[in-house]
């Protein structure tokens, strides 16, 4: 009903998607289908090369690729007795929650002893903690 037309674009979109196809099918700078270059490798060689797609690329094997190999790890230093005193006291505090009859107190007792302990080893861990990075002349990244 409507018979008025948009004057703006091609009175017939087909062919204009046709000659866009076109103009982009005679540039060399697009990729093309693994398809289409055979099709191509068959045709005369008058044409100008064209570019291959990503996955149409494979690398060189190398018979003399080294894999890495991580060093060692450093053996984990040993604990000091401070910091064993910390990990008794939380071990301790968790004790009592778990078995309060074990202590021989009552359990209205334990109760608040062993959360005191724990949050008390906790404490004492956190204090012991460095505060500032050990003195070296190095500027790098630590890990």
């Amino acid at each position: 009903m409507n018979a008025r037309r948009d004057h703006d674009g091609p009175e017939d979109i087909d062919a204009a998607f046709a000659e866009i196809v076109a103009d982009l099918e005679r540039d060399a700078t697009f990729a093309r289908w693994p398809e289409e270059d055979t099709a191509a490798e068959s045709a005369p060689a008058a044409e100008e090369p064209r570019a291959e797609g990503p996955r149409d690329w494979t690398a060189a094997e190398s018979e003399d690729e080294e894999h890495f190999v991580p060093p060692e790890p450093p053996p984990l230093p040993t604990p000091r007795p401070l910091t064993l005193v910390g990990i008794a006291l939380i071990a301790v505090g968790l004790l009592l929650l778990l078995v309060p009859g074990l202590a021989g107190l009552a359990t209205t007792v334990t109760l608040p002893l062993g959360l005191v302990l724990i949050s008390g080893g906790i404490g004492w861990l956190l204090l012991r903690m460095r505060q500032r990075p050990p003195d070296s002349d190095d500027d790098g990244a630590q890990v």
